[in-house]
């Protein structure tokens, strides 16, 4: 078992920046995969972004590569989403997921935190 708490979402203007958090408890925080997820109102629950167990991999969504990086800190047991340039249709639920596969399917993992809002406003 692994327990996930998100934290650092806001409001924030087009163009301005967010570092989301995911502090980690429970299981070994190496044995994860990690990722972030986001869900606009009405909308399905979309892949971000995802980190290795190594933290030696990352992949991103299209919406956001160039703008979005994801780390990791073992010695915190947290993972993190730096969000630059950011723009309207970023608004959504963030939600931080761990599992032990590396991937971008929502079903790839086993484990999620509560969300975090995220609005950008134009």
């Amino acid at each position: 078992q692994v327990q996930l708490v998100e934290s650092g979402g806001g409001l924030v203007q087009a163009g301005g920046s967010l570092r989301l958090s995911c502090a980690a408890s429970g299981r070994a925080f190496g044995s994860y995969a990690m990722g972030w997820f986001r869900q606009a109102p009405g909308k399905e629950r979309k892949f971000v972004a995802a980190i290795s167990r190594s933290g030696g991999d990352t992949y991103y969504a299209d919406s956001v590569k160039g703008r979005f990086t994801i780390s990791r800190d073992y010695a915190k047991n947290t993972v993190y989403l730096q969000m630059n340039s950011l723009k309207p249709e970023d608004t959504a639920v963030y939600y931080c997921a761990a599992g032990v596969v590396f991937g971008t399917m929502r079903s790839e993992y086993g484990y999620w935190g509560q969300g975090t809002q995220v609005t950008v406003s134009s």
